[in-house]
């Protein structure tokens, strides 16, 4: 899955990167990310032009009933997005690019390494992002809801990630990733008109093996109250709680 990422290029320099425009609302740096929170997300506007958008991040199925569906649907696996009743309808015609720096994943504890309280092997998060230090375009799904309870509420715009099996980089970390999509693809994913699932679900695959870095970083960004640029230094260095 993926649950956290980092956030810290302001608007204007992700709308230049993905030919996009902007006139919105700013969210400001997050090197914490966290699911519920607002992202910004790259969509094709009528007039035929990518534009960045803000988004709350938990897709909102338009038929839902409460606003509290979307913290179960902060990702939409690949492989079941035509079988899905929340994903297969926007899948058709509402996709975007969710812009990120990186993101986390946790790697399981080793043996003979730190544990947590409860005596069990500690995951150390890790910190994805790409070699060459350009953002990552990850594929995802929107959607536009009202609060049925609330007459005359104001559309809610949110996203899910699509993701996919993990790739040998992010193997020995987790065995899913988010699509992360070349640039290649940005015109013919985020293009509302092209309704062709099956080329569509072809570009849905795991990055290269040679597009990604891992690293080891803080365990404060376990606490999703914690943000700033510190949360990706290098852990450290403990010894092992000793279970005796």
């Amino acid at each position: 899955m993926c649950g956290r990422f980092v956030s810290s290029s302001t608007p204007e320099r992700i709308a230049e990167y993905f030919g996009a425009t902007f006139d919105g609302e700013t969210l400001g740096e997050n090197f914490n990310v966290a699911p519920t929170a607002d992202v910004y997300g790259v969509v094709m506007a009528p007039d035929g032009k990518p534009r960045l958008e803000v988004f709350h991040w938990g897709l909102i199925p338009v038929w839902a009933k409460e606003r509290k569906l979307g913290q179960k649907m902060i990702n939409a696996r690949a492989e079941t997005l035509t079988s899905k009743p929340a994903f297969k309808g926007v899948f058709k015609k509402h996709r975007l690019l969710i812009p990120m720096d990186g993101f986390y994943e946790w790697q399981a504890g080793a043996p003979g390494g730190p544990v947590t309280k409860a005596g069990k092997p500690a995951k150390q998060p890790m910190y994805i992002e790409r070699l060459d230090g350009e953002p990552l375009a990850v594929a995802g799904l929107w959607s536009a809801w009202k609060d049925p309870a609330q007459e005359g509420s104001d559309w809610l715009h949110s996203a899910s990630v699509i993701t996919t099996s993990a790739n040998a980089t992010m193997r020995p970390i987790h065995d899913r990733m988010p699509v992360i999509l070349p640039r290649s693809a940005w015109a013919a994913w985020l293009d509302p008109a092209n309704q062709d699932i099956e080329s569509l679900a072809d570009l849905l695959q795991p990055a290269p093996d040679d597009l990604l870095a891992t690293r080891a970083v803080s365990t404060e960004v376990n606490n999703v109250r914690n943000n700033g640029a510190h949360l990706l230094d290098a852990p450290v260095e403990q010894n092992p709680t000793l279970d005796l």
